[in-house]
Order: structure tokens, then sequence, then C-alpha cells
């Protein structure tokens, strides 16, 4: 690393690190790699946690998701922070010791969506745990300074990883435009639907209500600050017309009948990914002009998820149920399966 700058503990950074190294479905390995120096513009991290997502369970499960297929040995996780260990040429954003959440997509920041500010559409994103880009399921990773976000020591290191997340929360909520007093329906209680709950509330909904069919993760969404919580699978939701919906669920069914309770020029947000196709109750979108989008990560959310955390508005610590080492990647992929408590599992390499 000779033109890189590193910190004070630069003869504690190791030739080789641990990864965590998917080769083939529900085939996790230990495995050992050269550590990556950081190029232009470019930041090494020391990987201090990383939050395991449904998409990395799928990857694991399955071997892809849609058009996004394994075809070669993978690290996965995008849900990470550390601290930054050394920076390359050019680098003015960070400096060895600064602690960091990483944003994990790298657009090519010069195409038409780049441009204009819609770089989570950027054809040429490079998203970590995304095949072919391997992800955080290492101690340290390498990425572009832009994507090396700084977060006060206020919040916890898992928080820090967390805020990958929390950003989805805030495009939805940005995507839905919910605003002071919004009445928002959230249906899925998952660490998305428990998110997107909270920042609609620090959006200024005036109601919240969330739905799911496991009666821990509606006692959490409450504990969190949703004012009702229904479990679907004991009855319907009713007396409630939302302006929002935040659909976290992924169920199509589940979607269908929960369009049907949105109002008139009310916005739906699909967030959750499930089948290919939903039904859509077209008659009541079309005499109601219900906007219907998708979402697809985020940008330029940082910055307001951070401020979020940081003021406890977000309560990222708490949805924190299990904690494994690196070696335990793969417990932590499959915990949710073994245990109905389980909301997101972390892995601190």
């Amino acid at each position: 690393m000779s033109e890189t700058t590193l910190g004070a503990t630069a003869a504690a950074i190791p030739a080789t690190m641990r990864v965590s190294l998917l080769r083939g479905v529900r085939d996790l390995v230990l495995d050992e790699r050269p550590v990556p120096e950081p190029g232009p513009g470019q930041v090494l991290v020391r990987v201090n946690a990383v939050g395991t997502c449904g998409s990395d369970v799928h990857y694991y499960e399955e071997g892809r998701i849609g058009n996004f297929v394994v075809r070669r040995p993978l690290v996965l996780g995008h849900e990470s922070g550390g601290v930054v260990a050394a920076v390359g040429p050019d680098v003015t954003r960070n400096h060895p010791g600064q602690r960091v959440s990483i944003e994990p997509g790298v657009p090519c920041f010069t195409c038409d969506q780049c441009r204009t500010g819609h770089y989570n559409l950027c054809p040429d994103m490079r998203f970590f745990g995304t095949p072919p880009i391997d992800g955080a399921f290492s101690e340290y990773v390498v990425v572009h300074e832009a994507m090396a976000h700084p977060v006060p020591d206020t919040l916890s290191d898992e928080a820090a990883a967390l805020l990958e997340p929390l950003s989805v929360g805030v495009w939805a909520c940005r995507k839905g435009g919910v605003g002071p007093g919004s009445r928002v329906l959230v249906t899925g209680a998952g660490p998305i639907g428990l998110i997107a709950a909270q920042t609609a509330r620090a959006f200024g909904a005036g109601e919240v209500v969330v739905t799911d069919v496991r009666p821990h993760r509606l006692e959490v969404a409450a504990d969190l600050g949703a004012d009702a919580t229904v479990n679907v699978a004991e009855r319907p939701v009713t007396g409630f017309e939302p302006d929002v919906l935040l659909e976290c669920s992924g169920v199509p069914a589940a979607i269908g009948a929960a369009i049907r309770l949105v109002g008139r020029g009310g916005r739906v947000v699909l967030i959750g990914m499930g089948g290919d196709e939903i039904p859509l109750p077209l008659d009541h979108v079309q005499r109601h002009e219900i906007q219907v989008t998708g979402t697809f990560r985020y940008a330029n959310t940082w910055p307001t998820a951070i401020a979020l955390a940081a003021s406890g508005k977000v309560d990222l610590d708490r949805l924190v149920t299990h904690r494994f080492d690196l070696a335990e990647a793969e417990r932590a992929l499959t915990v949710a399966a073994r245990d109905d408590t389980a909301i997101k599992p972390v892995v601190h390499p």
C-alpha cells in the first residue's frame, strides 16, 4: 500500500482476511483472501457489523433473485459499517480511524440516471452481495469514498450497518409522499416494515397501522410506536382508510387486499419482494386515482437516515435479535427459520 494513507494502527492491517463465501445453494464456507488495497478515490474499511437481509437468504437458499444468478463463489452482505483503515490516493472525504456506514452500491456517476439524481437506477450499478459483486461478509472491504458516510459516535456499530435498511424506509416514504398528518398502512412487520413504520412516524404521519401474521413482530411494532396493529391471519383491517400504503410483505394476496383499503388520491409503494406478479384491483385503482409505484433501493438517503437514527426518532438497535461471528454466517442466514422471534441477525466479522 505504498500510495495509501494508513492510520496509526497501520501495522495491524493483515495481509489476508477471512470471508464467508457462498459456493452454491446452501454451501457457505469460511475462506481466506488478500486484504484489498484501496485505489484512487477509495477507502479500505474494517467491517464491524453486517446485517443479514432477505436477499442474502434468497441467494443462500435458491442461488438467485430474479435475473441475478450466483454463477461463481460470492461474498454476501450489504448492510454494513465499520472503521476506515486506510485511504487511497486523492481521497478527501474520509480519514483513517473514522467510523462510517457503507452505502453498498457504486453507480457509474455518468449515465442519464446518475446525472439526474436517480443513481439507484444506474444500469451499471455495482452493488455489494449481488452477483457478481462481492459483499461485506468479510473482515475488510474497499468502497468509493462517496459511499463511506461518517457517523456520529452516538450510533452503535450495528445501527451504523442498519442505516442501509433505514435508507429503504426513507426512500419508500419519499416515494409515497408521507408527510404531516398522513394516514399510513404498513403491511408486513419484518425488519423493513418495522423501519418503514418508524420512518413514516418521523416524517410526520398522523396515524400508522401495521399488519402481519406473527404476534411477536406486531408486539415490536407497537413498542416502536405504531398506533394500531392487526394480525391479518385472525381478522382483516377495518375502519381505517390510509392515504399511503407501504407494502412490505411481498405476499401477492395481501397486496391486493391492502390496495382496496387505500382512499381517494392515495399512494401505494411496493417495497416487499414476493411473486413476479400481483393481483391488481384495477377498478379501485382507477376510480380512486391511486398512484402505484415500485421502489428499487434508494438514492441520496444517507444524510436523512443518519439524522433519524442519531436523533432517536428511529430505533435501529431494537431490531437486532441475534449476533454471530463471521464463522457463523450460515447460522445468521437460517436463524429465522428456527426462531420466530428473529428480526435482524447481525454478523460481526
